[in-house]
């Protein structure tokens, strides 16, 4: 049965309450893995992202994957006035968003609990909400 969580971006760094985006992510099922949340989440961010793309609409990418520097520059201002924006890969966008959580450059927090594994299953109650939060590599260390 389909279930909805509230998904909290976060970076460390930001001000109380600022850099911090809150949506909500309708899931297929109330149990699931760590993975299959990274994987519907940016399914959808993807998704949204294209078909922002395809509509001419406002196509900076916002959310937990970065587009590669390879789609990020077919997708700059200037390429964009030549012709029509590239689609991004979720497939390529879900393997990077994996590896950032293996790396832990990406912490996600359901509820008040770290994930610490991607096959790790936990269960949506009413009102839950899940924290990606990204942490930002120190220069020079």
């Amino acid at each position: 049965m389909p279930a909805t969580l509230t998904i909290r971006d976060e970076g460390l760094g930001a001000a109380e309450g600022q850099g911090v985006d809150i949506y909500e992510l309708t899931v297929p099922d109330e149990r699931l893995t760590i993975r299959e949340l990274i994987r519907e989440r940016v399914y959808q961010e993807v998704d949204d992202h294209n078909h922002r793309a395809r509509a001419g609409e406002d196509n900076r990418f916002r959310g937990l994957v970065r587009p590669n520097d390879v789609e990020a520059s077919l997708n700059s201002a200037a390429s964009r006035e030549k012709r029509t924006p590239r689609q991004i890969d979720w497939k390529a966008q879900f393997e990077l968003a994996t590896e950032a959580f293996e790396d832990r450059r990406v912490l996600v927090l359901v509820g008040e609990k770290q994930a610490t594994d991607l096959d790790e299953v936990f269960t949506i109650s009413p009102g839950m909400e899940v924290t990606f939060l990204r942490l930002v590599p120190l220069v020079g260390g």
